[in-house]
């Protein structure tokens, strides 16, 4: 997989951070407060500057209630193909993983659809989303061990599993190469 392609757009996560956060009326402080980030580098951000991670765009969701596909996901034309390799993605600064926003929860449905990249390396724990989420973990390539943090399972290819995404869970590539397709279910 070609990883060198460029990142989620940082215009279309500057406009969502700022529509976010004037919806929910919070100011830039309370807002980096909550998400437990600096008032600089969400500045930043919404200025369209920086590097977001994964774990920085999960918290400013997490802390606006709103998914992590509303901060990443540029419009849509109605029919759509996302080509393998394409997409807007970002990395995890705590692994080798990342993400590729497939598919966003259209108005009236609650669900985003991701392809997941991993290698083998000490793994993604990750914090919890909002409250009710739910993953759905669909292996295509590999072995991963993934699902709530003090009960995760092995799955290889076409194994599926769901757990609650609103408590700490991992994703641990146990073959190097392993992909995946997660579903994320929000209530």
């Amino acid at each position: 997989m070609d990883q060198d392609r460029s990142s989620a757009p940082l215009d279309v996560i500057a406009a969502a951070l700022r529509r976010e956060r004037d919806r929910v009326g919070l100011s830039l402080s309370e807002l980096a407060k909550r998400a437990g980030i600096a008032k600089s580098t969400l500045s930043q951000l919404e200025s369209g500057a920086g590097n977001p991670s994964v774990e920085t765009l999960w918290a400013l969701g997490v802390a606006l209630g709103v998914p992590f596909s509303r901060l990443v996901d540029p419009p849509k034309p109605a029919v759509l193909v996302v080509r393998f390799g394409e997409g807007p993605y970002v990395r995890s600064e705590q692994s080798n993983y990342s993400a590729t926003l497939l598919s966003a929860c259209p108005p009236g449905a609650r669900r985003d659809i991701y392809l997941i990249t991993m290698s083998t390396d000490s793994g993604r724990q990750s914090v919890p989303h909002i409250p009710g989420s739910v993953e759905h973990l669909i292996v295509s390539t590999g072995r991963v061990l993934a699902g709530p943090a003090d009960d995760p399972r092995e799955l290889g290819p076409g194994d599926y599993l769901s757990y609650p995404g609103d408590v700490p869970h991992i994703y641990q590539a146990l073959d190097p190469g392993t992909v995946a397709v997660l579903v994320m279910e929000h209530v």
